[in-house]
């Protein structure tokens, strides 16, 4: 299909003799937000963590734009075009806001971080109220919009999103969530992992439920209005 940025297919991932991803198979369509749902354990993070290259698939093939990425060390994924925003969002908490957005366009050159630049503080301006202060001072919620927008400042075609809402309160969840759509609505293609249910049906266009593993649920959110009682069911029983 035309209209697929992203192929997994048979994915086999294991930590040591612990297998944690069993023969995953799925894919992401150009433009559009899809969620992986699932329980602890289940081979959510670990299925981002071999998209990017952190861990390195027994077998398997992830492709990007039909490049095979799988076995590729982190920095080649990266510069094939996809950035991830970690759980713990690996920020530099001594430099400033700016330096790390900065660090997300090196590839770039200066003109085009500059150019990039501008781009994020118009997303974020709260951002680029906060461009000269160490990153450390900032709030959970604006340390999210620094990864996020680091991000982004590699330009990506896939933007992967790992438990984006994760420790944020209530309010910035919802801030997360308007991030996500205005992200959707400028045509960015997420894979997101996201424990809160809310805002993953929310956001997401497409679902797909991991267990032990394996892919054993999926589809379209909007059909599923609803019957997201059905949904949780399937992850957690």
């Amino acid at each position: 299909m035309d209209d697929i940025l992203l192929a997994i297919t048979d994915l086999h991932v294991s930590y040591g003799k612990k297998a944690i991803l069993r023969g995953a198979t799925y894919d992401v369509r150009k433009g559009e937000c899809l969620t992986l749902l699932g329980a602890n354990g289940s081979g959510k993070s670990t299925s981002m963590n071999a998209i990017c290259g952190f861990v390195k698939p027994v077998s398997g093939s992830v492709k990007l734009n039909g490049m095979e990425l799988a076995g590729q060390d982190p920095h080649v994924i990266f510069t094939q075009g996809i950035a991830q925003v970690s759980q713990a969002r690996d920020l530099f908490p001594d430099l400033s806001v700016e330096d790390n957005l900065r660090l997300g366009a090196m590839q770039r050159g200066r003109a085009g971080a500059l150019q990039k630049l501008s781009r994020i503080y118009e997303r974020f301006p709260r951002l680029a109220e906060r461009r000269r202060q160490a990153t450390r001072t900032l709030s959970g919620g604006e340390q999210q919009m620094v990864a996020i927008g680091r991000a982004l400042m590699s330009d990506p075609l896939l933007l992967l999103l790992d438990e984006p809402s994760g420790g944020l309160s209530p309010q910035f969840c919802e801030e997360v969530a308007r991030i996500v759509d205005a992200l959707k609505a400028d045509g960015v293609t997420m894979l997101m992992v996201e424990q809160n249910l809310n805002l993953a049906f929310r956001t997401a266009d497409r679902f797909i439920v991991l267990r032990d593993g394996q892919v054993v649920d999926g589809g379209d959110v909007a059909a599923m209005a609803g019957d997201h009682d059905a949904i949780v069911r399937n992850i957690y029983l």
